[in-house]
C-alpha cells in the first residue's frame, strides 16, 4: 500500500537533484571557493552564525544543511512562516541539552525576515553563549528586515541567482537522472533557461512540465514551450527589494541619459505588474529633479503622459509613459533647481524668523508707515530695464546665492539673464550708495 501511494506522489525532480555535497552546489563559487567566506570557515572547521541573503532557488537551504554535516552539527530546520515563540523555546531547550552531551546545533531558519523584532531578539542570548549557530535564510534585504543586534552577531552572505551556464548544468543533471533528454530544440531550451529567471528549482519544475507534456517523439519549439508551461512571473515583489531596485535603475538610467536602459527597466516593471501610474508619477519627479529648467518641457510632457495614461488606460497608455521616459532620458540634465531649493530650505531653517527689509513690506496702517514699512521701495516696472536692483534679503542675512544654473539646455539662457541682472545690480549699487 505504501508503494502504491509513493507511485501516486513521486518525489519532485528538484528534491531528487538536491546536492549531496557542497562541491555539487552550482553558482555560488564566490562563497564556497577556497578564498570564499564559507570555504575559509570550512577549512578551519569553525562556523559562525550566518544570514544567507539571496533570491529563491539559489541553494540557501541546501547549503545550510550541508554546512551542518561538514562541521558535525545537529541540523534543526525551522520555518518562520509556521513557527512561533513556543517552537523556539522547545528548540533552544533541545540545543542546551544537546550541548551538555557534547553536540552543537545549527538552527536553520527559513524566511527569517518573517519573525518580528521580539522573536528576533530571542535568538541573541543563545547565539552569544554558543547554544546554537544560527543560519537564517531570507530573500529580503537584511538591512531593512532584521534588527541591528541580530545583524551584529551574524555575517551576511549574499547569494547570486544562477546564471545561464549553471542552469544548463542543472538541466544536464536532470537529463542524466531521468535517462532522457528534454524534448526541446535549441531555441526552446534557451527560452526555458530564461523563464527560470535564475531560479534552479523553477528550472527543474519547468523541465518536469515539459516531460509530462511531450508525446512520444515530439520536440517543442520556443512558441510551443510558452503555450505548454505558460510564462513564469518575473521575480518581483512590488512592496520589497525588486520594486525599489528597478525604480532606482530606471531613475538612474534617465539621469544618465541612457534611453535604451531606461526603456528596459520600464518594460521590466510593467511586465512584472507595477501600476503604470506609480511609474508615471516617478517620471514626473525625474523631470523636476534631474532636468528642471534645463528643459522646462520635460515636466509638461511627463505630466501629459500621466494624464494620457489616466485617460487611455492599458495597453495604449503605457506608450505615453514610454515616450515621456525617452524624452526625459534624452533631455539636457540639471539639478540646479533641486539643489537651490534644498539650499534655500536649509538657510531658512538655520537663520530663523528674520524680518524682510522694510522697503518691500506693505504698509496698510499709519503706524506701519511711521515705522518705515514700504519706504524707499522702487517699483521695478517704472525703472529702466524694468529692474531696480534692490536687495530683497533680510539685512541680518545678507545677499545669498542658491540657484546656479549650468551652461546646458534652456538654463544657458537663464544664466545669461542672471549674469545680466547681476551686472545691472552692481552698476546701480555703484551709482547709488543708498540703493
Amino acid at each position: 500500500m505504501a508503494e502504491l501511494f509513493a507511485s501516486l506522489a513521486p518525489t519532485p525532480l528538484a528534491e531528487r537533484l538536491r546536492p549531496k555535497a557542497l562541491g555539487d552546489i552550482l553558482g555560488q563559487d564566490h562563497l564556497l571557493g577556497p578564498e570564499g567566506p564559507l570555504g575559509r570557515m570550512l577549512a578551519a572547521r569553525k562556523l559562525g552564525s550566518l544570514i544567507l541573503w539571496g533570491p529563491p532557488g539559489c541553494g540557501k537551504t541546501t547549503i545550510a544543511r550541508l554546512l551542518a554535516e561538514a562541521v558535525d552539527l545537529h541540523f534543526e530546520p525551522l520555518s518562520a512562516v509556521f513557527s512561533g515563540v513556543a517552537d523556539l523555546r522547545r528548540i533552544f531547550e533541545g540545543a542546551r541539552q544537546r550541548r551538555k552531551d557534547g553536540k552543537g546545533t545549527l538552527l536553520f531558519v527559513d524566511e527569517i525576515h518573517r519573525f518580528n523584532r521580539a522573536q528576533q531578539d530571542s535568538f541573541l542570548p543563545v547565539m552569544e553563549d554558543g547554544t546554537i549557530v544560527l543560519v537564517g535564510a531570507t530573500t529580503e534585504n537584511p538591512s531593512f528586515e532584521l534588527n541591528a543586534p541580530l545583524l551584529s552577531r551574524a555575517r551576511v552572505l549574499v547569494f547570486k541567482s544562477l546564471d545561464g551556464e549553471a542552469i544548463e548544468k542543472l538541466l544536464a543533471r536532470a537529463e542524466k537522472i531521468e535517462g532522457r533528454v528534454l524534448p526541446l530544440d535549441d531555441a526552446a531550451r534557451t527560452a526555458l533557461i530564461g523563464m527560470a529567471d535564475g531560479d534552479g528549482r523553477a528550472a527543474l519544475t519547468l523541465a518536469e512540465e515539459v516531460w509530462r507534456a511531450a508525446r512520444e517523439g515530439e520536440t517543442f519549439g520556443a512558441a510551443q514551450l510558452q503555450e505548454i508551461v505558460q510564462r513564469r512571473a518575473p521575480i518581483y515583489d512590488k512592496a520589497q527589494d525588486g520594486h525599489y531596485n528597478l525604480i532606482s535603475a530606471l531613475h538612474k538610467s534617465v539621469r544618465g541619459s541612457d534611453p535604451d536602459a531606461a526603456l528596459y527597466y520600464l518594460a521590466r516593471m510593467l511586465d512584472a505588474g507595477e501600476p503604470p501610474l506609480y511609474i508615471a508619477r516617478r517620471v514626473v519627479r525625474m523631470a523636476v529633479e534631474d532636468i528642471g529648467l534645463a528643459d522646462p518641457q520635460a515636466l509638461v510632457i511627463a505630466n501629459a503622459a500621466k494624464d494620457a495614461y489616466d485617460f487611455l488606460g492599458s495597453p495604449e497608455g503605457e506608450l505615453a509613459i514610454a515616450q515621456a521616459v525617452i524624452y526625459c532620458a534624452t533631455a539636457p540634465k540639471s539639478n540646479a533647481g533641486y539643489a537651490a531649493y534644498g539650499a534655500a530650505m536649509r538657510t531658512a531653517k538655520e537663520a530663523g524668523s528674520l524680518l524682510p527689509p522694510k522697503h518691500i513690506l506693505n504698509a496698510p496702517t499709519k503706524l506701519m508707515q511711521d515705522e518705515g514699512y514700504g519706504r524707499g521701495y522702487a517699483y521695478d516696472h517704472d525703472q529702466e530695464e524694468a529692474f531696480s536692483g534692490q536687495d530683497y534679503f533680510p539685512e541680518e542675512l545678507g545677499r545669498q546665492t542658491f540657484y546656479d544654473p549650468p551652461e546646458r539646455g534652456f538654463e544657458r539662457e537663464i544664466r545669461k539673464r542672471l549674469d545680466y541682472w547681476a551686472k545691472l545690480r552692481k552698476d546701480k549699487a555703484a551709482g547709488d550708495p543708498d540703493n
